[in-house]
């Protein structure tokens, strides 16, 4: 079995308020585990002073594995949109 290389871009959510970035990069951190490599974990700008989580993880290729992590990314307080940026088998 391969594994797959997926880029997110975690946006918050636009009716909560304070939303701290910060918090959900670093929960998002911890996701890190024998099924999930989390590579990296960055903050960047999005507009008018918001900034969205932008997160490269490396998993098996296994069936259900990219909804599960993205069900454990949407449950984060202040998580919005959770947008698939790039995908690749490696």
């Amino acid at each position: 079995m391969g594994e797959v290389v997926m880029t997110y871009k975690v946006n918050p959510h636009t009716d909560v308020e304070d939303v701290d970035p910060d918090a959900i990069a670093e929960t998002i951190r911890g996701f890190a585990d024998d099924v999930y490599d989390v590579q990296a974990v960055e903050i960047k700008p999005l507009a008018f002073g918001l900034r969205f989580v932008q997160v490269h993880v490396k998993m098996n290729d296994g069936a259900g594995l990219p909804d599960v992590f993205e069900a454990r990314m949407a449950e984060i307080h202040g998580v919005g949109e959770i947008e698939v940026i790039s995908m690749g088998l490696i």
